[in-house]
């Protein structure tokens, strides 16, 4: 992050980031965050942010991973693709009933409690 006084006096650039070291990531971690989008089927954006890479970056080790393997998987067909939207529709009901789930089990605990002790 660029010091504010630094940017005000016009140190901002090359002086305000001096020291600052570029991340590496060594070939054996590049490979494995590629086969995390290539065998799992997940999006770059997705296991990008999960592990904390940015996403072009990833993007590029993936497409560096499927040039050098000999038969890459197939992109998803139509029909898969539309299973997979509406499998992650259900997923975010699911999600939300369970949270509502969650909120109903702590207001009958609380309703609850509070009956127990007015009839103390």
């Amino acid at each position: 992050m660029v010091d504010v006084l630094s940017v005000r006096f016009g140190l901002a650039g090359k002086d305000a980031l001096m020291g600052a070291k570029r991340k590496s990531y060594t070939p054996k971690y590049r490979q494995e965050a590629a086969h995390l989008v290539i065998d799992t089927g997940r999006t770059v954006v997705a296991v990008a942010g999960e592990i904390g890479v940015g996403e072009a970056l990833l993007g590029r080790w993936v497409a560096i991973e499927r040039s050098r393997m000999d038969d890459p998987p197939g992109a998803v067909d139509a029909d898969e693709r539309a299973e997979l939207v509406r499998l992650r529709r259900e997923v975010a009901e699911l999600r939300m009933d369970r949270e509502f789930l969650k909120k109903a089990a702590a207001f009958f605990v609380a309703e609850n409690s509070n009956l127990s002790r007015r009839s103390q």
